[in-house]
């Protein structure tokens, strides 16, 4: 099998959505155990990882493109309504984590501890959609083709 530059980032930038999760669960299991110096540089892990995957995926989409759904004709609307569901929670998780963190710093750790509850469990939801997503792209079936709408 021979792997694409774009499948090669598609895989590196999922590993940084997987470590990201992971240190978010990390940080949530610390916080538990009353570790706030641990939590804390888990949570900052974490975004840092969901910051390299969002660099990692917009690099590849500006300029490969983004790759199709190359699976069968029959399970094209299911994908795209879960990819859908996906983009979604993508596009929300941000903006819970920041309002998360502003939180934090403005020591509202009332709002910070409810927020953040929330905001984990959608980042642990597209965390889990996007790696479904690449399985779907890249392994489960062959590729589609990569179109670049930028070029």
């Amino acid at each position: 099998m021979q792997v694409s530059i774009s499948m090669l980032l598609a895989t590196v930038s999922t590993s940084c959505t997987v470590t990201s999760a992971i240190c978010m669960a990390a940080g949530w299991v610390a916080i538990k155990k009353k570790k706030v110096d641990v939590h804390k540089r888990l949570m900052w892990l974490s975004i840092f990882f969901a910051s390299l995957f969002f660099i990692l995926y917009m690099s590849r989409t500006v300029l490969i493109g983004n790759t199709a759904f190359g699976g069968p004709e029959n399970l094209k609307t299911a994908y795209n309504v879960f990819l859908t569901i996906h983009i979604v929670l993508t596009i929300l998780s941000p903006v819970l984590v920041i309002t998360t963190l502003t939180f934090a710093y403005r020591k509202r750790f009332d709002r910070h501890k409810r927020l953040g509850r929330r905001s984990a469990v959608i980042w642990f939801v597209t965390a889990i959609t996007g790696v479904v997503v690449y399985l779907l792209l890249f392994v489960i079936f062959p590729p589609g083709p990569t179109t670049n709408h930028f070029q």
